[in-house]
């Protein structure tokens, strides 16, 4: 157990990391009850092991059911959070815990979910629909350019398959008859996690279909050309 004390920074950071890896597990109720043990920390001047109370938690982050905030609690420990060094004999007393650091955080996690939600650039350059940033100056970049980061970010959205984001790359980049913008760039909008779920669904609905099915030789030659198209799109 490391008794160095972990900066404000390095606090969020952990967290923020395992939330972006894990978001099945995390809920707004971790957040409040992991941030108050920080803050509560710093109140008391940085202590290594502190008494976290109850009450005084569930009053200040809003959580009127103990047994929420104990759930909520035990989780934190389970994942490394919190240290805990006593357990409290009933909600009316306190735990005394300690901040420790979790090395099931990912740095890369949080990066990863930068690209695939990226911010809202400045206008003059971008202007930005949730996971796809749709370009307003059209000569800062080429259009192999705006196809190689179109690429990219559909590289970064794992739960699809590789052939489902191939067919829609294949799909969404198709050049205008001047070949000087895509077809994803004609749009009006374009949510590109909003388009991959249609798209998954009517995949779904195809290959249902048993007029709709591929040949076993038509999927592997796919296959091939997916994972060449996409191995050259991580160089």
């Amino acid at each position: 157990m490391a008794k160095d004390k972990l900066t404000g920074y390095e606090l969020s950071r952990q967290w923020f990391d395992f939330a972006f890896s894990n978001p099945e597990l995390i809920s707004p109720s971790h957040a409040a009850v992991y941030f108050c043990a920080a803050e509560h920390q710093n109140r008391l001047g940085g202590k290594y092991k502190f008494g976290f109370p109850t009450t005084m938690v569930m009053e200040a982050i809003g959580i009127k059911s103990y047994n929420t905030y104990i759930k909520v609690f035990n989780d934190l420990v389970k994942w490394g959070f919190f240290d805990l060094i006593e357990k409290s004999r009933n909600q009316y007393s306190a735990n005394i815990i300690a901040l420790s650091k979790n090395d099931k955080a990912l740095n890369k996690a949080l990066d990863k979910a930068f690209i695939k939600h990226a911010s809202k650039q400045s206008e003059s350059t971008y202007q930005s629909n949730d996971s796809i940033t749709k370009q307003v100056n059209k000569e800062q970049l080429t259009i192999e350019q705006r196809e190689a980061n179109f690429k990219k970010i559909l590289l970064s959205i794992e739960k699809y398959s590789i052939g489902l984001r191939e067919s829609f790359f294949l799909y969404w980049t198709e050049k205008n008859p001047n070949g000087k913008k895509m077809k994803f760039e004609m749009q009006k909008t374009f949510d590109i996690q909003r388009r991959l779920l249609t798209w998954s669904k009517n995949e779904k609905n195809f290959n249902g279909n048993s007029n709709g099915k591929m040949t076993l030789e038509r999927k592997q030659e796919l296959n091939r050309n997916i994972l060449s198209e996409l191995m050259e799109g991580k160089k």
